[in-house]
């Protein structure tokens, strides 16, 4: 949501221009980033920044502890996971008044659903590699609070920032070349298509619809989401790489995708890979079997689910994309080689992928009135 506002964009410019003014001291990186994120924060709402001091540091003590016991490890492991969990499940049942307290402000759920898993990506390095984990203090504030990413991601892997941030500030002309057309064009998704397409969409939407509209507003809102959603990655990336970070892609040409399962490891890259590795890594060591895997991928998909949100349409997507990934492990059909079939079949598996994402990604909309209707809409035939 930062990229909305100029205001933002301009401090994070100004930022990347400090850190390429003083990029001969060592620690510019690591120290004026702090200073940055805190005082973006700040400006941005103060009971955001005092709630995110107080949700780090409380981590970052969860961190140190879970590195360097070695009593009931796995114990806590699980219960920090689920401490943190219920946090943010509870705070989402505020934020959707469920729950009602005058303390409560929905600011403080702002990033909440992805920052919580940064921390929980941390305390699972924290597990497996014990007294080796080591991360200072102000690194992993920065690695909790970093702007660019904070809102809406790419997720960031705990291992992958830290080794970042021990590296030298060295951004060079063709990197910020890159870097700037990529912000370009993630404005021009953001700003442009998404605002114009948004009126479509809502305009179309609240109309008495019928089969051929219904059809046209489901295909025409997946592109709207990938607009929006690569969008606002795209200036994630670009903001992130210039600052001297490398931020991982999360859209790696989704619609090339032969099967649901390689679909999730191109759309929204970052969060099937967290959730892949995290649920996977706890639950199966070792080579899971078919039937294991099938299971899993319906809790995986379950979990993205209603980590998207606490309704029944978001339960029931997850169900629903679950059960095709889980049938694709039990019959063998996870991958399509691409050089090892036809041009004709390889392209046909895209499209039924495809097809089969669009006949639930309206559900993304958020609204269950809209996704009823335009649902509704389908049976009604135009004579």
């Amino acid at each position: 949501m930062w990229y909305l506002n100029m205001n933002a964009v301009m401090a994070m410019t100004g930022m990347v221009l400090v850190l390429a003014l003083t990029r001969r001291w060592a620690d510019n990186k690591r120290l004026l980033l702090l200073a940055f994120n805190l005082c973006f924060l700040l400006l941005f709402s103060k009971k955001l920044l005092a709630f995110y001091l107080a949700y780090t540091a409380l981590n970052y003590l969860a961190f140190l502890f879970l590195s360097h016991t070695s009593r009931f490890r796995k114990g806590w492991f699980i219960l920090l996971i689920a401490a943190n969990v219920a946090a943010v499940c509870s705070l989402r049942l505020f934020g959707m008044e469920v729950f009602t307290h005058p303390l409560f402000d929905v600011v403080i759920v702002l990033g909440l659903i992805y920052n919580v898993l940064k921390v929980i990506d941390a305390l699972y390095f924290a597990y497996f590699f014990g007294k080796d984990a080591r991360a200072k203090v102000v690194d992993y504030f920065n690695y909790i609070l970093f702007i660019p990413t904070f809102t809406s991601g790419p997720i960031l892997k705990f291992r992958d920032f830290m080794a970042d941030t021990k590296q030298p500030y060295r951004v060079d002309a063709a990197q910020t070349e890159s870097s700037i057309k990529r912000i370009i064009l993630g404005m021009f998704k953001k700003i442009v298509l998404v605002t114009w397409m948004t009126d479509i969409f809502n305009t179309m939407s609240g109309q008495e619809l019928y089969t051929h509209q219904s059809l046209f507003l489901m295909v025409w809102f997946y592109a709207l989401i990938y607009f929006d959603f690569s969008g606002y990655s795209d200036i994630a990336i670009g903001f992130g790489r210039l600052m001297g970070y490398n931020i991982p892609e999360n859209f790696k040409k989704p619609f090339q995708s032969p099967t649901l399962t390689q679909y999730w490891r191109n759309w929204h890259a970052t969060l099937g890979d967290w959730f892949r590795d995290h649920i996977f890594i706890f639950f199966s060591r070792q080579t899971p079997t078919k039937w294991t895997a099938a299971g899993l991928s319906i809790l995986i998909m379950v979990l993205i689910g209603l980590w998207h949100g606490f309704s029944w349409l978001y339960l029931l997507w997850g169900v629903y994309h679950g059960v095709v990934i889980a049938l694709e492990n039990l019959l063998g059909k996870t991958t399509v080689n691409k050089k090892k079939v036809s041009r004709t079949y390889f392209y046909a598996r895209c499209a039924l992928t495809q097809l089969i994402v669009t006949a639930a990604v309206i559900v993304y909309s958020g609204k269950s009135e809209t996704v009823l209707h335009i649902y509704r809409g389908l049976l009604n035939w135009p004579f």
